[in-house]
């Protein structure tokens, strides 16, 4: 029964059975209180220049860093106590993606485009704030579609084709970096000026682009070793066409 632990004998279920479940759907929950606020909120000039802080993007960042770590303790916890759930497999994937490309979607967005002043004008008619620009979303996206598809074939014909590495690695990275970006931006300055660009813009640009390469190259193994086992596949099938013609 979905969301019901898939444990041995015909027990009910303890009721801490529910928390890896519990915890997964808090995080979708926390995911749009962490776009709520970041459709309320409006860059009105570094706070960092007024000698304060941009409190909501504090706010932000600690609800993504919380169903961050959401994300770790739920599959630890259903792995520890032996209650991994239909509900949690399909909810688990969902809420992580939900929380990542919403991220990124709007920091893509025009809340956080500064119209570059023409004195100081370096890069088309302005600067993303956050350093992901739309071309970045749809790069991260086509990498999540690909893996998931690849992923949907293989488990559809009995392949397990679970998370390496790789796949860990990005969104490890994606993880520090929402967060970083926001409180980059909510602490100091992030605009260039006459100067050239401020340590801020700096650590964002560097900090988003080593995201966006991870996240592209994280496809790569995945799809090697997805063609290593429809190779084997069809390998293992035309011998056994060959045994049955014998």
């Amino acid at each position: 029964m979905p969301g019901t632990p898939e444990h041995s004998g015909s027990l009910p279920a303890p009721w801490w059975a529910v928390v890896p479940n519990a915890l997964t759907a808090s995080r979708v929950v926390m995911a749009l209180a962490f776009f709520a606020v970041l459709t309320a909120w409006r860059f009105d000039g570094s706070a960092a220049s007024r000698g304060t802080y941009d409190g909501w993007l504090l706010f932000a960042s600690g609800l993504f860093i919380v169903a961050g770590l959401t994300d770790v303790l739920d599959g630890f916890l259903a792995r520890r106590w032996h209650v991994e759930t239909t509900f949690g497999r399909i909810m688990d994937p969902f809420a992580d993606k939900i929380l990542v490309i919403g991220a990124a979607v709007f920091l893509a967005g025009p809340d956080f485009w500064w119209p570059t002043p023409d004195k100081h004008r370096f890069i088309g008619q302005g600067i993303q704030l956050s350093g992901i620009y739309p071309w970045m979303v749809v790069a991260i996206l086509g990498r999540e579609l690909l893996v998931t598809s690849i992923r949907g074939v293989l488990e559809s014909q009995g392949v397990r084709f679970a998370a390496d590495w790789s796949g860990k690695l990005k969104m490890l990275c994606q993880s520090v970096c929402v967060p970083t970006v926001l409180i980059t931006i909510a602490v100091t300055h992030v605009t260039p000026g006459p100067d050239g660009r401020p340590w801020g813009r700096l650590l964002i640009d560097a900090m988003v682009w080593t995201t966006v390469v991870v996240t592209i190259l994280s496809g790569v193994p995945y799809a090697i070793r997805a063609a290593a086992l429809v190779t084997q596949r069809a390998r293992e099938a035309r011998a056994a066409d060959t045994k049955g013609d014998a």
